[in-house]
């Protein structure tokens, strides 16, 4: 690929973000999010800080670096990529909801699992709002605070 069309070819771009997906799919979290950070640098030099393929990989990065372990820098990312995503998109923008999702999910992952009910929570009124009761991404985000209001002893709630 970087022979024929080039290092900065936009297939050439997506075909890195694939091989570092399965990368991690083949259970080399690591390399995924090594891979993931290089090809961020250069989605942000070729497309810029704002297009959507290099928001992609930011979540991409912050996905593989919670998954090799490091999850307070997981949800980091996923805080500053949610800023973003909020500026750019909007608040009600499908990807700025499933990054406030994925956000809950390292904060609880990272030991703050009040902190992940009480996103979870706000994120499945916003979900209902915007997607509807019974789309799958708001019965998904209600499995998901029933599960962290478990991890709390809010069992009634859940």
């Amino acid at each position: 690929m970087v022979r024929v069309l080039g290092a900065d070819h936009p297939h050439t771009l997506t075909t890195r973000s694939s091989l570092a997906r399965w990368r991690g799919e083949a259970g080399d979290a690591v390399g995924a999010a090594e891979a993931s950070a290089d090809l961020l640098e250069d989605m942000v030099r070729v497309l810029g800080p704002d297009h959507p393929n290099t928001l992609s990989a930011r979540n991409n990065l912050a996905y593989w670096r919670g998954e090799a372990g490091d999850v307070v820098g997981a949800a980091e990312v996923f805080t500053e990529l949610l800023t973003d995503r909020m500026r750019v998109l909007g608040a009600d923008h499908p990807d700025t909801l499933i990054t406030r999702s994925n956000l809950a999910r390292w904060r609880g992952e990272a030991g703050d699992a009040v902190g992940a009910a009480e996103a979870f929570a706000e994120l499945l009124q916003a979900s209902q709002r915007v997607l509807g009761a019974d789309h799958p991404h708001t019965l998904t985000t209600r499995n998901n605070l029933a599960y962290w209001m478990n991890a709390v002893d809010r069992t009634e709630g859940a």
